[in-house]
């Protein structure tokens, strides 16, 4: 009952009987109290029993609780509006109270919500950079590691080239010093020799003779022999297979190839 409201809202009369009905109900609370606390049984007995009987007691109330049907405390049916609206707006209340909790917390989640979608938007594109940045990175790894070897091989093959040159500008220097092709006699001495003893001008020198074994070797492996003709001048020859530089053709002796040296 909402006894706060009911003297701005109900007529003297209800109000009257809603005051009786409070006096009979706290007549009969103290009638009930009183029982109570005569029926108490004495401490001097087993505690045990008593709990047995307390136990007992209970269920036989709750027995005749539930066997008895509810009775409106007043007939009066202002007074029962009154605590009527007076339920339904503590409820309203009560209802309101937990709608707007269950708002925050609903707003509460679609902030949170929020966050992780953008937090989640944020580690995509986070993932999505380092991706693309590994893609990059193995990309110019291989394609650096394909030029660097191609540069490498490059470069050593500059270097076997510069020293081959370098051979064989020294091994020309040599053989010119030391294995100078024959040179003609001045004018009187000519006079003494025969014209069959003149040196032939078409003599080519021994590097180039050299050179031309080696091209021959490295160009024809299946076929290293060269031809000997009117311009390898035979002392050259004579020496090259002397020492075992170059070997003659087992079946025609006007060739000869250089020997194997590996």
């Amino acid at each position: 009952m909402a006894e706060v409201n009911a003297g701005q809202q109900l007529s003297e009369a209800a109000q009257s009987e809603l005051m009786d009905l409070c006096d009979d109900q706290f007549a009969q609370l103290e009638k009930l109290l009183n029982e109570i606390i005569l029926s108490e049984p004495e401490s001097l007995g087993n505690p045990q029993d008593q709990s047995i009987n307390r136990v007992m007691a209970t269920e036989a109330e709750l027995k005749q609780w539930l066997s008895t049907e509810p009775q409106l405390l007043a007939t009066n049916s202002e007074i029962l509006l009154q605590a009527g609206e007076d339920e339904i707006r503590k409820l309203c209340s009560q209802l309101e109270m937990v709608a707007s909790c269950y708002e925050a917390r609903r707003d509460k989640l679609l902030e949170t919500k929020e966050l992780e979608l953008k937090w989640l938007e944020e580690k995509k594109q986070v993932l999505f950079a380092a991706s693309d940045h590994f893609e990059r990175l193995r990309d110019e790894k291989e394609k650096f590691s394909e030029l660097s070897v191609l540069q490498d091989t490059k470069e050593k093959i500059q270097k076997m080239k510069s020293y081959q040159e370098r051979l064989m500008e020294s091994l020309g220097d040599l053989l010119e010093k030391h294995l100078p092709l024959p040179q003609n006699e001045s004018s009187s001495s000519k006079k003494k020799k025969t014209i069959g003893e003149e040196i032939n001008e078409d003599l080519i020198s021994l590097n180039e003779i050299l050179e031309v074994l080696m091209n021959k070797v490295l160009n024809t492996p299946h076929d290293p022999y060269v031809t000997i003709d009117h311009t390898f001048w035979p002392p050259y020859i004579e020496m090259l297979l002397r020492y075992g530089i170059a070997v003659r053709h087992q079946e025609n002796n006007f060739k000869i190839r250089l020997e194997t040296f590996f």
